[in-house]
């Protein structure tokens, strides 16, 4: 990110979650006037796929092959951690079947752009970060259906290759396109990034109105269990971040960029993903979802920039303590 797309994103991701929480709001009081656009909402998240492909740049893509490890690390907590969590929190909350698989394909999904913008606010390390959410959504294609239908099989009545086919042209596909315009007309969308961030807000806000509105009439009995269930997931996700961070000793930004990317989801694929082939109300995990984890980075981004970062790697610090020794 440039300096005016990090003023841009600090200003859209502290306004966010009001954004958000305003359009469910909407979408449970005039159900009638989004529930229309249902149909729309998987070109909406391609929408803001490709908006996520307009702010990558060439650099994004050399520092995996610069931290090829790390970024391995980080994706593979991402898949391993995230679904065993959602599929954990679904089963002691004993939750009925729609709401179960709506919250595993929370866990399914890769990471979602706003860990980009929370790593930057705690002064983590973003280039790492954005690593990790490219690599885990190039390869959603692959590991979000294989995940998801062998956790949440028994709730789904579609294929692996149906599934794929729907990330393919809903994240892949605009993904590529992004980036292949920004490579092409680089000066013309570093004129415009300010403006992306509030375009992928702002999109993403519809999709919670259409699924909110799309199940309003169960909302009121099952939002209390939904907004439960999210909070459980996303801690352990964050805490368990963290704690891979820690265990193979990277450095403190490196831990906080670490952190956001397993906490922190693509929750707009997994209730489009809910909304197309299971029900509106296994879709609202991930609306409460995008609300959420937005609300819990920015906390936890907050906390983390207060506190004084060591960029050495932890590794590095525990042999230099044993040779002085």
């Amino acid at each position: 990110m440039n300096p005016q797309e990090q003023r841009s994103a600090r200003v859209a991701v502290t306004i966010f979650p009001a954004m958000v929480v305003a359009a469910g709001v909407f979408g449970f009081l005039m159900p009638e006037v989004v529930t229309p656009m249902a149909p729309s909402v998987t070109w909406l998240l391609g929408g803001v796929m490709f908006f996520m492909g307009l702010t990558l740049t060439v650099p994004d893509f050399t520092q995996i092959a610069k931290k090829p490890w790390i970024a391995f690390v980080g994706v593979v907590a991402q898949y391993l951690f995230m679904p065993l969590a959602g599929w954990l929190v679904a089963v002691l909350l004993g939750l009925p079947p729609e709401l179960a698989a709506g919250v595993i394909l929370v866990g399914c999904a890769p990471g979602g752009t706003a860990s980009n913008v929370v790593t930057y606010l705690a002064r983590g390390d973003v280039a790492l970060s954005v690593s990790v959410t490219t690599l885990s959504t190039l390869i959603a294609p692959l590991a979000t259906p294989a995940l998801t239908l062998m956790f949440a099989g028994q709730y789904m009545d579609v294929s692996f290759s149906t599934m794929m086919m729907s990330i393919v042209k809903t994240v892949l596909v605009p993904v590529i396109a992004g980036v292949v315009i920004r490579v092409l007309a680089d000066k013309f969308i570093q004129k415009i990034s300010p403006v992306l961030p509030w375009l992928s807000a702002l999109t993403i806000a519809l999709i919670v109105a259409i699924v909110v509105g799309g199940s309003a009439d169960k909302l009121v009995a099952a939002g209390a269990t939904v907004l439960l269930a999210v909070v459980l997931h996303n801690s352990i996700g964050l805490a368990l971040g963290f704690a891979t961070g820690l265990a193979v000793g990277l450095s403190a930004a490196q831990r906080r960029a670490l952190t956001f990317e397993v906490g922190l989801q693509n929750s707009g694929l997994a209730a489009t993903l809910a909304t197309t082939y299971i029900s509106p109300l296994a879709a609202l995990p991930g609306a409460v979802f995008s609300v959420w984890h937005n609300v819990s980075g920015a906390i936890l981004a907050a906390i983390f920039a207060r506190q004084p970062i060591d960029n050495a790697p932890r590794e590095k610090e525990t042999a230099e303590t044993v040779s002085e020794a």
